[in-house]
């Protein structure tokens, strides 16, 4: 299948190039980028010396990639806002589009205009696009014209919590996550606050109390619980290059630790990038990199009453690239594990 990339300069954009480069069932025939056009890709990016030599960036044009014959599916890393503006004519043309932006991940647009301070750029997509996290999507989205790939940090929480919420297991309210994210998180930019000086050996809370992707956690959990649910949702930036931890204390409802081990187990038996660890074990974002696999475990405090869930994943692969590929693969019917198997 052939497939585009639009703003693969990014650094989610350089992951989601290596893993289509080297995906058995794909051919990348088109890479864009504003500020790279006209440049080798492997100029670029060194690392795919050999791989994508003849290939070069091309101009971000929604129309020209639109117009495309030779292109069956367009992946969109480039920055909310700015997605919608290409989602519409290329869905349009006939051509599958995935995107790694926010722009169709919340169903209302009053509630993207609340978090992103913006009127919702294009809702006739938006009515039609379908938010796809695979562990836990409604059944029938292959139908749809347009996926929105989950953010990184929604992942982190909605994986561990979504089966749960469910089965009842857990209350609906009281719903404290914690989560620090490496900072190719908030991918390249010229600006101080993410320099090397600023944050080696720092950590910091940002984004609190209401950070943009709290609209896109409740929304989900939403659809688990069927009803409104509430979280206390606290970002923060690490000193490291990439991956995200999360913490989560959630009221148990007098739920035992083998019963919230059973919901997942039941939930995830079948799901290979969905790691359940003994409840004795702590999740690390180390031993996530370069991986698919978010790796969850929980503990009861009898203390309190509450549940205490860690997840572990890499923030660009199964926080974006990785998991805009496994949507790929399920969407085409491949195995979900199909260029992602060192994951």
């Amino acid at each position: 299948m052939n497939t585009a990339i639009v703003g693969a300069s990014g650094y989610g954009g350089e992951v989601l190039v290596k893993l289509l480069a080297a995906h058995p069932k794909v051919d990348l025939v088109a890479i864009t980028s504003r500020s790279e056009a006209g440049m080798p890709v492997s100029q670029v990016m060194p690392q795919l010396r050999g791989s994508l030599d003849g290939l070069r960036f091309e101009k971000s044009d929604p129309e020209a990639i639109a117009g495309r014959d030779d292109i069956e599916c367009v992946f969109l890393a480039v920055p909310h806002g700015v997605a919608a503006e290409y989602a519409g004519p290329i869905a349009r043309s006939g051509k599958q589009v995935i995107d790694c932006s926010a722009d169709f991940r919340i169903s209302d647009p009053a509630i993207y205009e609340e978090y992103y301070g913006r009127p919702h750029p294009d809702t006739d997509v938006l009515s039609r696009a379908v938010y796809v996290l695979p562990e836990i999507a409604k059944d029938g989205w292959t139908d749809a014209s347009v996926f929105a790939c989950p953010g990184c940090y929604p992942t982190s929480i909605l994986v561990p919590l979504f089966p749960l919420i469910r089965a009842k297991i857990v209350g609906t309210s009281g719903i404290v996550a914690n989560s620090f994210s490496g900072v190719s998180g908030a991918g390249k930019q010229s600006n101080e606050a993410f320099a090397y000086c600023e944050v080696n050996g720092s950590a910091k809370a940002y984004g609190i109390p209401k950070h943009r992707h709290l609209s896109e956690i409740e929304e989900q959990l939403g659809r688990a619980g069927q009803g409104e649910v509430v979280l206390q949702f606290n970002p923060h930036l690490a000193p490291m290059n990439r991956g995200i931890i999360t913490t989560i204390t959630v009221p148990s409802s007098g739920a035992s630790i083998d019963d919230l081990y059973s919901a997942w187990e039941d939930w995830y038996c079948k799901r290979p990038f969905v790691h359940i660890l003994p409840a004795d074990t702590r999740p690390e974002s180390k031993y996530t990199i370069d991986t698919n696999r978010i790796d969850i475990s929980a503990i009861k405090d009898e203390r309190t009453g509450n549940f205490v869930i860690t997840s572990a994943e890499d923030n660009l692969m199964k926080g974006l690239a990785g998991q805009a590929v496994q949507i790929m693969n399920l969407w085409q019917g491949w195995d979900e594990t199909e260029g992602l198997t060192h994951g």
